[in-house]
């Protein structure tokens, strides 16, 4: 990977002004599509598979009177009236059939209705009028919702002084998010960090600029998918959080490298390219955590939450591709504008004392690193202690986790001078909080020969109930076949009180059916929200199964390590714990609440924890990968594991600083004025990076790492073997740059190799392994055991890699370029085909470089072989003619009694291997 993106860096760098049109393009065309097809956001939920829902989609077609969304008005008379009195009275009747000619109005019910109990307060001070709406919530349109206010405001001008007519109820108990100037103050954070980081205002406002497209390109997707799904509008707001936070992160990674490497001698093309290689890397796998992450929320099963996740991940998917392909296409534009200018003093020095000058610049390099080499000397020289420390901090934190409750936002989490607000506090006041989420209690009465007295019946049963504060409506249908019983609990509908009811509800289903013959179900606004949070708690465990075992074993396959992988897991959970911790303590037991302007104390939204485990195990990665691969790079350099944790630490604690300073500033602005749904994910997110950069990945990891010494870095060999390898500090990279003038003396080789040696279970393939392919020859490798010969063939078409040793191939190194090389060489395996002239012939046909031939020694008849050795003329004549000479490996056990049926052989390079010391000898012909 890092090898494909030096190439893209370079031509990116070249290519600068095609780039940087490119992506505006992009966001022209996908900013078009959305203007034209966008549809709205809609704050819909459904949860497939659970009673409410299932209870919901039924009463749609048999009682859908009542399936759609509600909203009411409490008319509150004046202090010392009543709202019986004929002045008030009458007034409300009147409004109640003004309501009733509304379009999407399916029926408003005055207080006063016979058939309507509980509709007036005990006393009578005020009443309620229940407004039934035809659709769902996201079907109502913003002309119904108008002519609803004006009505109600109409309502009050006609009521008595003194009276007052609120309007609520369901449709209004979430408002769609929007943006402050707050939300801009982390932007301004960042841009300062920035600066301080890069001391130039040009790098400063590259990761802006790139993090503003990218979020404009992802906003812009999200609403042109509106036209083929309905989207929470939640969602661009977590997408637009994360974006930008991610946005400004990964080009700060990329940004900062390139300006490092720009202080020695590398041209600043050579230098992009090389940071879009190594630093890039690390984007892509954290990036990659991210989306898996968010991607991930599909496990909850619930449709708007796998929409949310799925546009989060695209939102950070865009910013991954802006960072390795425009941020070095801006790198172009700066040039050499961004490479730090020596001070004067090193300058005269340097022009003095050579030596000298360069001692004096290390030094004044290092003196920022002062107070980071204070923190890691403190956390390691007692490591034992810190890890008991940041232990006990952290379970401290979390403890308050035990308590935080999940529930869906209503009314009562809206700002308190907020219309739909206003109503909810009045209802609580005058009638008891739970008249703010009835229940519905239905089920099919088509076996009932007497629906009416069934009806009441179950009014009798339910009302006597413990935290059942009315039953207002309990009724058949037209039809007679469907019934409903609307029940007011006496707590509010996101208290622990309205659970236990809905719970005991249910469990009497079997009674219900054996007494009465019916198949009750529990549903309405707050049935669904209880069974949202309920599935979405039963997630959380597979989820976080899912989470803890990809990171186990995306960092074993990063860092090659047992106990790196367990120690970043413990560190996350830890992180994870102690969010959740200050978010209960924030939200639950309202420490802060004030100065963070909730509105409300109580539940948090359903699907805060499962989004805050999946975005911060992505964050936690990327701060894992940028400090402890720095740490690995240099104990496989030196080989001193206590003094590479210093080193390693050193050369990366800046920019985690730097990339964590700025992700908190970026959550935590939306945290005072943000949405009602977004501002516990919000301070979460914040409090988490802080945990997990500055107490878990800067000091726990550090004091974990110098406590295992050199045992930290031990993975087995049958693992290290199995696993994949994802580069993501760019090693192969550095490797491929090494050889890239080797070898010196045989430029036209298509294959040069050194010191190739390869392991088995029990011994060794092949040792010390030397050979150089002149474009067009032949090699002849043999063996004794057919094992060796196959694995040397293997290794040099690049389909296995050996242990040590030099190997380039096609002009690409190995096993850097693999993949470039299996493109270039093809492999037969002759004793497997099935028309050995036919499977060459194939081969040839996708004009490879090499041609390697296993098992030539299974060819015995002579004819065949004769007919294989004109195949293979004939192929290197028409890839000469074609200016592409075919080269030739071939493998066989006995070289000599094949030479019929190779062209060239007596003239070929040879390597043999044999069985007894598996040694090499090489012959190139004078």
């Amino acid at each position: 990977m890092s090898s494909l993106l030096y190439s893209l860096g370079r031509w990116a760098f070249r290519a600068r002004g095609i780039v940087v049109g490119a992506w505006i393009l992009i966001l022209a065309l996908v900013g078009g599509g959305a203007l034209l097809f966008n549809q709205g956001l809609d704050n819909a939920i459904s949860i497939p598979g659970t009673e409410s829902q299932a209870a919901l989609d039924s009463l749609a077609t048999t009682f859908p009177q009542v399936s759609g969304t509600t909203a009411q008005v409490i008319v509150v008379a004046p202090e010392g009236d009543a709202v019986t009195d004929e002045d008030v009275s009458v007034t409300i009747e009147a409004s109640v059939t003004a309501l009733n000619d509304l379009d999407q109005v399916e029926r408003a019910v005055s207080p006063f209705d016979e058939n309507v109990t509980g509709a007036v307060s005990e006393d009578d001070s005020s009443g309620l009028i229940s407004i039934q709406l035809d659709g769902e919530t996201a079907d109502i349109t913003a002309a119904t919702k108008d002519a609803l206010g004006e009505e109600v405001a109409a309502l009050q001008d006609a009521l008595p002084e003194g009276a007052v007519a609120s309007l609520g109820g369901q449709l209004f108990s979430t408002n769609l998010p929007a943006l402050s100037i707050v939300e801009l103050v982390g932007v301004g954070v960042a841009l300062i960090v920035l600066l301080l980081t890069f001391g130039s205002f040009l790098a400063a406002g590259m990761p802006l600029l790139t993090a503003l497209l990218g979020v404009g390109i992802s906003m812009a997707l999200i609403f042109l998918a509106t036209a083929f799904s309905s989207i929470n509008s939640t969602t661009p707001m977590l997408a637009l959080m994360l974006g930008l936070a991610v946005g400004i992160d990964y080009a700060l990674f990329i940004i900062s490298r390139h300006q490092e490497q720009l202080k020695g001698s590398l041209s600043a093309e050579e230098s992009a390219a090389r940071a879009t290689a190594t630093a890039g890397s690390a984007v892509i796998f954290a990036g990659l955590t991210v989306i898996i992450a968010l991607l991930g929320l599909g496990v909850a099963g619930i449709p708007f939450l796998t929409v949310m996740g799925a546009a989060a991940a695209v939102g950070v998917g865009v910013a991954v591709l802006i960072s390795i392909t425009l941020i070095p296409a801006l790198l172009g534009f700066a040039g050499e504008r961004l490479r730090p200018k020596p001070k004067k003093h090193a300058r005269r020095k340097r022009r003095a004392r050579a030596a000298a000058a360069s001692d004096a610049v290390d030094a004044a390099e290092h003196r920022p690193n002062r107070f980071f080499t204070g923190w890691v000397r403190a956390v390691t020289r007692f490591p034992i202690v810190t890890i008991l420390a940041v232990v006990a901090v952290l379970g401290l934190a979390a403890l308050p986790a035990l308590g935080l409750r999940l529930a869906l936002p209503d009314a009562g989490g809206l700002p308190s001078d907020d219309p739909a607000r206003i109503t909810y506090d009045l209802v609580s006041e005058h009638f008891g909080e739970g008249f703010n989420g009835p229940l519905i209690v239905t089920g099919s009465i088509v076996t009932s020969t007497d629906p009416l007295g069934l009806m009441a019946d179950l009014k009798d049963e339910i009302e006597a109930l413990d935290g059942v504060a009315a039953v207002p409506l309990a009724t058949p249908n037209e039809t007679a076949d469907t019934g409903i019983v609307q029940v007011i609990p006496e707590g509010a509908p996101d208290s622990e009180e309205t659970k236990a009811l809905v719970a005991e509800i249910r469990s009497m289903h079997d009674y219900f059916v054996d007494e009465y013959d019916v198949d009750l179900s529990v549903t309405g606004f707050t049935a669904v929200g209880i069974d949202v949070s309920d599935k979405l708690g039963n997630a959380l465990l597979p989820f976080g199964i899912i989470v803890v075992g990809l990171s186990l074993v995306l960092l074993t396959m990063v860092f090659r390590s047992i106990w790196v992988p367990i120690k970043a897991t413990v560190g996350y959970l830890l992180s994870v714990a102690a969010s959740f911790g200050i978010v209960a303590l924030v939200f639950e037991y309202g420490w802060f609440a004030d100065a963070l302007h909730v509105a409300k104390e109580g539940p948090v939204i359903s699907f805060m924890p499962i989004i805050l485990m999946g975005v911060l195990f992505g964050l936690a990665m990327d701060y894992e990968v940028f400090l402890v691969a720095r740490m690995r790079e240099d104990y496989v350099h030196s080989g001193k594991a206590r003094a590479s944790i210093e080193t390693g630490f050193l050369g990366s604690a800046k920019v985690v600083t730097a990339a964590a300073i700025i992700m908190f500033a970026v959550f935590a602005a939306f945290v005072p004025e943000g949405d009602v749904n977004i501002k516990p994910i919000a301070l979460g997110l914040a409090v988490g990076v802080f945990i997990d950069a500055f107490i878990v990945r800067m000091t726990f990891v550090p004091a974990v790492l110098a406590l295992l010494g050199e045992k930290a870095w031990w993975i087995p060999r049958w693992l290290d073997r199995s696993l994949p390898s994802f580069d993501v500090e760019g090693e192969g990279l550095h490797h491929e740059i090494e050889l890239r003038d080797w070898p010196s003396t045989a430029s036209s080789d298509v294959l040069s190799a050194e010191g190739l040696t390869l392991s088995g279970s029990r011994t060794a393939l092949f040792d010390n392994v030397d050979a150089h392919l002149p474009e067009g020859g032949t090699l002849l490798v043999s063996g004794e055991r057919e094992s060796s010969v196959t694995a040397l063939l293997l290794t040099m078409s690049g389909r296995m890699h050996a242990d040590t040793g030099k190997l380039k191939v096609a002009g690409y190194v190995l096993p850097v370029r693999a993949a470039s090389v299996r493109s270039r060489v093809a492999f037969v395996s002759i004793s497997e085909a099935v028309d050995p002239i036919r499977a060459i012939t194939d081969a040839v046909r996708e004009s490879p470089r090499i041609l390697t031939l296993d098992g030539i020694d299974t060819v015995t008849d002579a004819l065949t072989r004769r007919n294989l050795r004109d195949a293979l003329s004939d192929a290197q004549a028409q890839a000469h003619a074609n200016d592409r000479p075919l080269a030739l490996i071939v493998g066989t056990a006995f070289p000599d009694t094949q030479a019929d049926a190779v062209p060239g052989a007596d003239t070929a390079v040879r390597v043999a291997l044999t069985s007894s010391n598996l040694s090499h000898e090489a012959e190139v012909p004078a």
